[in-house]
């Protein structure tokens, strides 16, 4: 079971200190029915987070990506050029720390991924 949702105003008041931002849509070539996103996301200085939702699933991960991407195949590709941020736990709004070290202007895609099936969500630039 999932965490409650942090408020939307408690989002809106971290996106507000945020320096990127970018927006999830349901129209990525690998998204469907079952694994979509919609919504603002921003990175700041100590978290990426989101006002809106994505679709239910189990142990997604959040990761910055120098390059943006739509399929499960150009993940794979990419995925060691990738830092992994940190666990989705909720899908209605979320905040992920980011961790100490991880310089978000040295990527321009935030992308959820589940670890579980090896399947995209999602993907947002930034930059």
């Amino acid at each position: 079971m999932a965490p409650d949702a942090p408020s939307s105003a408690e989002v809106a008041g971290l996106q507000s200190k945020s320096a990127y931002s970018g927006e999830f849509r349901r129209d990525l070539a690998d998204s469907d029915i079952l694994h979509w996103g919609e919504g603002t996301v921003s990175i700041g200085g100590d978290s990426v987070t989101l006002v809106g939702s994505v679709a239910p699933g189990p142990d997604y991960r959040l990761y910055l990506s120098p390059e943006f991407v739509e399929t499960e195949n150009d993940f794979m590709a990419l995925k060691s050029s990738m830092v992994q941020v940190g666990p989705v736990k909720t899908f209605e709004n979320f905040i992920v720390p980011l961790p100490e070290g991880i310089d978000p202007s040295s990527y321009n895609t935030v992308i959820i991924w589940c670890e579980a099936f090896g399947q995209f969500i999602t993907a947002a630039q930034y930059q």
